[in-house]
């Protein structure tokens, strides 16, 4: 079981920026505890997300990857020629979405606008891996048709690119549900079938997560994402106890389930504390 721990995703909507120490501490700490895929900084205009206008520092202070995954977050060219030259990274992702709407919120560009582009960067990611956060993958706020056939349909496309390490379905709008999230996987399975290479990136209350975990596990996925203290997450959902997949809550769960990631479960209460107190600090 891929697990992917999402502090870049938790931090980047603190009204305060973390000192770059702090989060490099907090990474090292991750890293002890036998994380091995990390979703840590992006690549961005730091007008837009100034949490991470350290991303450079950040990975130059961690120590080579030596078979992890350090992920950054890049969403035009000028992005991926900074994670190119910077330090230790190993992979880019890109944020693409369902929702035409939201695309143009989020990149300044429509969905058609957007394709070549995604081309163009795969094609110059010159080594790194490149995965497609493909987001708003089970409906949207802004009125638009959404079926699970639409989020398959992205899917088959997205797989015809050739060098496209990974697809990851994005709950952005926090209004999944463990039927929606299995029409979704059922729909997508039907249409080109289930593999290693397609994650899941939720966002729930937490007396809903296991019940759509159990439902990922279900049909086979092998990849998963979420953030200590269940902290990050959707900005739309309307509801403060939406937020990512609690790590500390989800692992215990794998392990029952044989589907342990390898993360040393003794440090789960001590490293969540952390990620808690660095939200109170600064967020």
């Amino acid at each position: 079981m891929k697990w992917v721990e999402c502090p870049r995703d938790s931090w980047q909507g603190f009204a305060r920026c973390i000192p770059t120490e702090e989060k490099v501490g907090y990474l090292l700490a991750l890293l002890e505890a036998g994380f091995h895929s990390l979703d840590l900084t992006s690549f961005v205009s730091p007008r837009w997300v100034p949490q991470h206008a350290d991303a450079e520092a950040v990975l130059a202070a961690l120590p080579a990857p030596e078979g992890r995954e350090y992920l950054a977050i890049i969403g035009n060219p000028k992005g991926l020629e900074r994670a190119r030259q910077a330090a230790h990274l190993t992979t880019v992702g890109y944020p693409f979405s369902i929702s035409d709407t939201f695309q143009r919120k989020n990149l300044n560009l429509g969905i058609e606008e957007s394709w070549p582009v995604l081309e163009q960067l795969i094609s110059e990611a010159q080594g790194l891996r490149f995965v497609v956060y493909l987001s708003m993958a089970f409906g949207n706020p802004y009125g638009e048709a959404w079926i699970p056939d639409l989020t398959a349909a992205f899917v088959e496309r997205l797989r015809q690119l050739p060098g496209l390490s990974g697809i990851v379905l994005a709950d952005t709008y926090g209004v999944a549900s463990s039927q929606t999230i299995a029409q979704t996987l059922e729909a997508v399975a039907q249409a080109g079938g289930l593999d290693r290479h397609l994650g899941l990136h939720l966002h729930s209350r937490p007396e809903q997560t296991l019940d759509k975990v159990q439902v990922a596990l279900g049909f086979g996925v092998g990849w998963l994402e979420g953030a200590l203290g269940g902290i990050g997450g959707c900005p739309f959902a309307g509801d403060d106890l939406v937020g990512n997949l609690a790590t500390e809550q989800v692992l215990p769960y794998l392990a029952q389930q044989k589907h342990n990631p390898g993360v040393r479960l003794e440090r789960l209460p001590e490293l969540s504390s952390q990620a808690l107190l660095l939200r109170s600090k600064y967020a």
